[in-house]
């Protein structure tokens, strides 16, 4: 019972983690394009791939804490 638990806790902070990070990263692309419009495209791009690669890290994390507990 307490290893589900455990797993639960793992599996939300992964999750917040996750959330956090890409939260943050919208903000800052949102600042930057604000800033200086014609890099929009730009900065759009590689604030996707920067959000791609946070949520496979999350995938990942997931997998391993679910194949752990």
């Amino acid at each position: 019972m307490e290893t589900i638990s455990f797993t639960a806790l793992g599996l939300g902070l992964i999750v917040l983690g996750a959330g956090i990070g890409i939260g943050r990263i919208g903000q800052s692309a949102l600042e930057a394009m604000s800033r200086q419009p014609e890099m929009g495209s730009k900065i759009q791009t590689l604030m996707i791939v920067a959000a791609a690669l946070i949520e496979g890290i999350a995938l990942f994390g997931i997998v391993v804490a679910w194949l752990v507990g």
